[in-house]
């Protein structure tokens, strides 16, 4: 299925588009941030842009309507535990907090600098004791929430950064820390359907690489998810950006 260039707003989609097989090896070097260095991983704002720009950017790609689809799949409920990986600054969190305040948010992100700016933020909007930010890295996931602790698993522009070995690693993660049952929820570039979004999406192969970004423009996300061990993986939301095409992706952890 196709996403026309002329189209500027989100596109439903029913089936997983064809990908390629997840199991391309690709190899990239990572940025290391010497605010963690045990772990190397690229920052929010990509290899070049400070942290303190990843808001206003990400205010650019039409944040607010892929953020409000995410949140929509979600879905959350009272009392449930809501996992945000690779938190960044805490804006997907705080949405979610916003829209079931009786749900436990807890955001992830391995960068303090960044993690710092997201209790600010919650801070500021109200919610400084109301979302338990965690510093930790996104395939550690086991480690620091415990196997089968949390109802839903949610991130955004996360895997796109990671070269193919750290895009399984979280995805098995994710699988591992949810319970059974538990939903899966992405938002991340995905297949770049279109010679207009494949151009556009250039702007983030020279932020974070394109031995890390290529894989997710080939369209290689749900097949990822699918061999972590999900079902029902689909791409429910596409959203053309300046920088490509971002797409929502569904998925449940088997059982429950």
């Amino acid at each position: 299925m196709t996403l026309s260039s002329e189209t500027p707003g989100p596109r439903r989609q029913t089936s997983v588009p064809s990908v390629p097989s997840a199991a391309a090896v690709l190899s990239g070097a990572r940025s290391r941030d010497t605010a963690h260095p045990a772990r190397a991983f690229t920052p929010a704002a990509g290899r070049f842009a400070p942290t303190g720009l990843y808001d206003p950017v990400a205010a650019l790609v039409r944040e607010r309507l892929w953020r409000g689809l995410l949140a929509m799949h979600v879905a959350p409920r009272p009392g449930e535990v809501i996992v945000d990986v690779g938190c960044g600054t805490g804006s997907q969190a705080l949405l979610l907090h916003r829209v079931e305040p009786a749900a436990h948010v807890i955001g992830i992100d391995p960068d303090p600098r960044i993690l710092t700016v997201a209790r600010r933020k919650a801070e500021g909007a109200g919610a400084g004791t109301a979302i338990d930010w965690r510093q930790g890295m996104g395939d550690e996931l086991a480690g620091t929430l415990g196997a089968g602790s949390a109802d839903t698993a949610v991130s955004s522009l996360v895997l796109h950064q990671c070269p193919l070995p750290m895009k399984r690693a979280i995805l098995a993660a994710l699988h591992t820390v949810l319970r059974p049952g538990g939903r899966l929820v992405l938002a991340d570039y995905g297949l770049q359907r279109t010679r207009l979004m494949r151009t556009a999406f250039r702007v983030v192969q020279l932020a974070d690489g394109r031995a890390d970004t290529q894989p997710n423009a080939d369209g290689i996300l749900p097949s990822l998810i699918t061999e972590a061990g999900f079902d029902g993986v689909r791409e429910a939301e596409v959203v053309s950006t300046v920088t490509g095409s971002i797409s929502v992706y569904v998925a449940r952890r088997a059982g429950g």
